[in-house]
């Protein structure tokens, strides 16, 4: 599995929007940072930065550090956790999914390196 086919599970499996998926992996990935600095990365306006950032808050996949600066919890917990919400939003049965899993697998040494430089 690569970044490319985990952002395309978020998308298909936790109904992501195409953007929030790309600021999850980014910041995921990559460790605390501004609305700033995730525009840059990600060639998007500021406004798409932080809304993106605020709705992964209130999905459960970020957390806020400042006012300004945003920072991913553990893949394990925020893939199972957006899937769960996503379950309630859906009104869907909430069971074990295996692709689910597998992101917070995939993303738990890039999550673990960025924090441990």
């Amino acid at each position: 599995m690569d970044y490319a086919q985990i952002e395309q599970n978020l998308i298909s499996e936790l109904k992501l929007d195409p953007i929030n998926a790309k600021v999850y992996l980014l910041v995921t990935c990559n460790g605390k940072m501004s609305g700033n600095v995730i525009a840059d990365r990600l060639n998007i306006t500021l406004t798409e930065a932080k809304k993106a950032s605020s709705e992964l808050m209130t999905l459960g996949a970020f957390i806020d550090v400042s006012e300004t600066e945003f920072e991913a919890m553990h893949p394990r917990f925020t893939a199972v956790n957006m899937y769960r919400r996503m379950c309630e939003r859906e009104n869907t049965e909430f069971k074990r999914n295996k692709v689910v899993d597998s992101i917070g697998v995939f993303l738990e040494k890039p999550y673990e390196d960025a924090r441990t430089k």
